[in-house]
């Protein structure tokens, strides 16, 4: 009998909102818009957060990064005197001797990776094309969880005779070897030939800050042992007479001392520094601070207490980033809820409009035998229906407006199940919270004066 009441309670709510359908809409597009918003917000805080994992596992976890920097004016919180006292120091640059006494001295490291980075171009059968040829140990490839499709990493044999042999990404690949397989082929890297023993598997790269995150675009870069590149490109720390006879050149005096010889052309003009970059990975994100604390201090000691290097921690500036757009998507889901509770003020507003409207037929209702739970039921159903078939409506305007702003502006988007539920059970909790005020106001009517009402 109860169910009865119930149907009939229902189809009385949706003749209701069905004989006033423009109105009905109007009223849900508060809904419809506020749940739309609470999808793409989350959507885009989801999308968000899954970028911000994949750098995480791009620049490799726990990691370190070490750079040379400029010493004097670039050290923090020096004075013009201090700066030059500093330059007329003599500091070896970073070395690597520097990697090697992190690596034996703090216990905390896991790995260690020097590495040293030339511009350089690449001749194959009459392409030539510009690329970075990176110096690495078969710790680099561990430091950033790079994996091979085909072939095999640097050995003890190619480390220790600086072999002219080299890995390749997916990109150098396509580009000089599309219909071959360059496994055992020679390719000309500056005015070595290098033979490749390896291929990279292709890497999604989509992140900003390059340098402070410590990364490259892996797959258009070629990797050769760091002593091959020492030894038969170029080694920024070492002066001989070759290169000293050499047209366009210079020699580097820091505190009355020759530290450096490089020819006058390219970036490497200003640069002494053997390595460009050390990575170091320590064992647990715990001994993060504390190892880079130990590090800095260790390479003070070693540069004469010439600031000459930078240290950052890619995962902690991850982490600052991440929580940065973690505090932006909460501001947007609070503007997301405001439309949402506007929405609700509308249904309010209009089904007290309804109120005043249908008087008349409210007193006609009592008077049949309606009872004021009857009403109440009957204005709460009306409230509740416009405000699901809105958060209907605004689950799929979510879905394709988190898909617009995929195309249109390139930033990841990935609808959740809870993002849904979420925004659907918001929006049919306040069609019964709004839609209670007039439902008692309707049935609180004196039937009556209801049934006088013109």
């Amino acid at each position: 009998m109860k169910l009865q009441r119930f149907l009939h309670i229902f189809n009385i709510a949706i003749e209701a909102v069905m004989a006033y359908k423009f109105r009905s809409f109007l009223t849900t597009l508060g809904i419809i818009f506020g749940v739309a918003a609470v999808i793409t917000m989350m959507a885009i805080g989801n999308g968000a957060k899954q970028e911000i994992l994949e750098q995480i596992k791009m620049v490799g976890v726990n990691n370190i990064v070490i750079r040379p920097v400029t010493p004097g004016g670039d050290v923090q919180g020096s004075s013009d005197e201090e700066g030059k006292s500093l330059q007329n120091k003599y500091s070896p640059g970073l070395t690597i001797k520097d990697a090697e006494s992190i690596r034996k001295i703090i216990p905390t490291v896991e790995r260690i990776s020097p590495e040293v980075t030339y511009e350089t171009f690449i001749i194959k059968s009459g392409k030539r094309r510009s690329a970075k040829l990176n110096g690495v140990t078969p710790d680099f490839f561990k430091v950033y969880t790079l994996q091979l499709k085909e072939g095999m990493f640097f050995n003890d044999d190619h480390m220790r005779n600086g072999s002219p042999v080299c890995i390749i990404g997916p990109t150098i690949k396509a580009k000089f070897f599309a219909e071959e397989n360059p496994i055992g082929k020679y390719i000309k890297c500056g005015h070595v030939w290098l033979k490749v023993i390896g291929i990279l598997e292709d890497q999604m790269f989509n992140i900003g800050g390059e340098r402070d995150l410590g990364v490259s675009d892996y797959n258009n870069n070629i990797y050769a042992p760091i002593a091959t590149v020492l030894l038969r490109y170029k080694d920024r720390s070492v002066v001989n007479a070759n290169s000293i006879h050499g047209g366009g050149s210079g020699i580097v005096i820091r505190g009355g001392m020759v530290t450096s010889f490089w020819s006058s052309s390219g970036s490497d003009e200003t640069n002494f520094n053997q390595l460009d970059k050390i990575v170091v990975q320590v064992r647990e994100s715990d001994f993060l601070v504390s190892t880079s604390n130990i590090v800095q201090k260790m390479l003070l000691r070693r540069h004469s207490n010439v600031q000459d290097f930078d240290i950052s921690i890619p995962e902690i500036l991850l982490k600052q980033e991440q929580r940065t757009k973690d505090i932006f998507n909460i501001v947007l889901a609070v503007i997301a809820g405001i439309s949402l509770i506007v929405g609700g003020i509308g249904i309010m507003n209009i089904m007290l409009a309804s109120v005043m409207e249908r008087i008349k037929e409210i007193g006609i209702r009592m008077a049949s035998g309606a009872t004021k739970k009857d009403i109440i039921m009957q204005f709460l159903t009306e409230a509740t229906l416009i405000s699901i078939s809105g958060g209907f409506i605004g689950i799929l305007m979510g879905f394709l407006f988190s898909k617009i702003i995929m195309q249109a502006t390139g930033i990841l988007t990935i609808i959740s199940p809870l993002s849904i539920i979420v925004s659907f059970g918001v929006s049919a909790a306040i069609g019964i919270a709004f839609g209670y005020m007039p439902a008692k106001r309707a049935a609180g009517q004196d039937p009556v004066v209801s049934l006088r009402h013109e």
